[in-house]
């Protein structure tokens, strides 16, 4: 049951790479495998059985969801908006309270520690305003260099929770190469991204890790910042009546559903 579990986050983790306004970050945080993630990563030789056993299924989960399950999502995405984001808002919402405890368990809660969730807050609300006025644009001139620079920039987005990966490859101008070439398997392209998304991914998991090592609870709380922050992405238009009524109920559903089957 926990391999089965293991995959679907996985499965949703990868789609997390591609949707925009999702951040990879995020999900590993809400499901309650980000600090294990780092670990077995960063410690992969230290213990690889036990490594290989908890990270193989998340890895066949965002293989899944990259390849095949993302377009899956982006379907449910497009035909039903209001109930889709409001079941991702409240699972973000029922994993604050553990994400809260577990970070003042380790470590003593003081006031200040709250301007670090206020200042990752506003930068999660300008990279939601930011995605929602930048134009898709396409840039010609790509290198092999160009593409593995994109792809280690991408990293931040995916280590960090709330920085969608989505933003900056529209900043880089080739987010629409990007969804073409996973979507044809075109490893021209796919081969130098994914081998500067690993890369750039060893290099922040390595600082994360530094933060949490060394000033958890802020760190924690900026993550718990940038968390809250993402939520202004999957807001819907939505008007009085019976879609406010839809939405209320399925952040509800979200929240049970993360209750019930995802807290670590």
């Amino acid at each position: 049951m926990s391999i089965l579990l293991n995959i679907f986050k996985g499965i949703c983790i990868g789609s997390g790479a591609i949707l925009p306004g999702i951040s990879s970050g995020v999900l590993c945080v809400i499901f309650g495998l980000y600090e294990k993630l780092l670990n077995s990563v960063l410690d992969f030789f230290k213990s690889p059985k036990e490594n290989i056993k908890f990270l193989f299924p998340i890895f066949i989960g965002v293989l899944i969801g990259v390849l095949a399950f993302s377009n899956v999502l982006n379907y449910v995405l497009y035909k039903f908006p209001i109930q889709t984001q409001a079941l991702f808002i409240g699972l973000i919402l029922a994993s604050i309270p553990s994400l809260l405890r577990e970070t003042n368990q380790k470590q003593k809660f003081k006031a200040h520690y709250f301007l670090y969730t206020l200042f990752a807050f506003l930068i999660g609300i300008f990279s939601v305003f930011l995605e929602k006025h930048l134009s898709i644009s396409n840039y010609t001139n790509i290198n092999v260099f160009y593409l593995i620079s994109a792809g280690f920039l991408m990293s931040v987005g995916i280590i960090v929770p709330g920085v969608s990966s989505t933003i900056i490859l529209m900043l880089l101008g080739i987010y629409p190469i990007y969804l073409s070439s996973i979507s044809s398997l075109y490893f021209p392209i796919l081969i130098p991204i994914g081998f500067g998304i690993i890369l750039g991914s060893l290099v922040f998991m390595k600082l994360t890790r530094f933060l949490l090592n060394h000033c958890y609870a802020q760190t924690f709380y900026t993550i718990i910042g940038f968390t809250l922050g993402s939520i202004f992405v999957l807001i819907p238009e939505i008007s009085f009546g019976v879609d406010l009524l839809i939405f209320v109920l399925c952040i509800s559903l979200g929240f049970i559903l993360m209750k019930l089957f995802f807290s670590s």
